[in-house]
């Protein structure tokens, strides 16, 4: 009897919650779109300009991916990757995303996906930015478009770890494909990028320990130079000389047109020889030019068609 009152209470119970409700739509945690300022990496200064940024949330951090501006034969889009990973606990119950550390075969996949129809050669060489150790691929399409794809993991080491602090972890992936750009340029965006997001708490800090100054900085006998590096073994050479100035020997062609003091070249006379009044008739040889005219301040002095020949002697004409 006790057993039968009891059921019928539950089911009281149930229908009654059931009619209290609201009845509220929960959206699930899917991918959305966020402006540009709320990105937690930007590229450098001078682009490539950010088209458009998704975000996931997760719950023990956040994905972006940013869409950088393309310009490329390659498919696929231009982004910067960055995902934060660290036990923040904001969206508890939507699913975590793992730890995955770097591996050659992930990177391959990584590329195959990104990249397609590009084959891509690993650099070899040890390169650093502002936040550690990166490495980069990078080829040539059949159109000639030059590819790169980059990856960094931004986390403090082990013994920083061991102090109960320092556990977040920062992944980064960079895919570039230009049409005009050298390997050397889309180089220079992996060490020009910036990330400006955070973790709340020291506990998940990825970058380990302050690292203080210089101990060399104020210490006596210890120089710094002005090299790429600071330091070097041989010191530096007191004073500054001058390169040497070059003098070109080669021939020095003057013209008449740039040489000081130089005569006027009047052009040749084209056509017949027309013969004046103190002139022979025609077939007789013409006598030298005779000289120019002295200059006035007005200007050359000529000669009235009356003063010609006898008449030149006349006083009329010497004034």
């Amino acid at each position: 009897m006790h057993l039968l009152r009891w059921i019928a209470l539950a089911g009281l119970a149930g229908f009654t919650a059931g009619c209290t409700s609201t009845g509220s739509i929960r959206q699930p945690n899917m991918p959305e779109t966020i402006t540009s300022e709320k990105a937690l990496a930007l590229p450098p200064p001078g682009g490539p300009s950010i088209v458009n940024v998704v975000q996931h949330t997760r719950g023990n951090g956040i994905e972006q991916t940013i869409s950088l501006f393309t310009s490329s034969s390659v498919p696929g889009q231009n982004f910067l990757k960055v995902q934060f990973l660290g036990a923040s606990g904001e969206n508890p119950g939507t699913g975590s995303a793992p730890y995955r550390m770097v591996s050659e075969s992930g990177l391959a996949r990584e590329m195959a996906s990104s990249v397609p129809g590009v084959r891509l050669a690993t650099s070899a060489t040890f390169l650093q930015n502002s936040y550690g150790p990166f490495g980069y691929a990078s080829g040539k399409s059949r159109t000639g478009d030059t590819c790169l794809y980059a990856w960094q993991q931004v986390r403090s080491s082990r013994s920083a770890q061991t102090q109960a602090r320092n556990f977040g972890m920062i992944q980064i992936r960079l895919r570039l494909c230009d049409a005009r750009a050298s390997e050397r340029q889309l180089l220079g965006i992996v060490y020009g990028y910036t990330i400006v997001g955070t973790f709340n708490g020291e506990i998940w800090n990825p970058y380990g320990l302050t690292q203080g100054s210089d101990p060399t900085i104020g210490r006596p006998g210890s120089p710094i130079y002005p090299d790429d590096g600071g330091y070097r073994n041989m010191p530096m050479s007191i004073g500054y000389e001058p390169a040497p100035v070059t003098i070109s020997r080669g021939p020095v062609r003057r013209t008449a047109a740039n040489t000081p003091n130089a005569a006027p070249v009047l052009p040749q006379a084209v056509g017949p020889l027309v013969p004046g009044p103190d002139m022979p008739q025609a077939g007789a040889i013409a006598p030298a030019p005779v000289q120019q005219q002295a200059m006035t301040a007005s200007g050359v002095t000529v000669p009235s068609p009356d003063c010609v020949g006898d008449a030149a002697m006349s006083a009329a004409c010497r004034r």
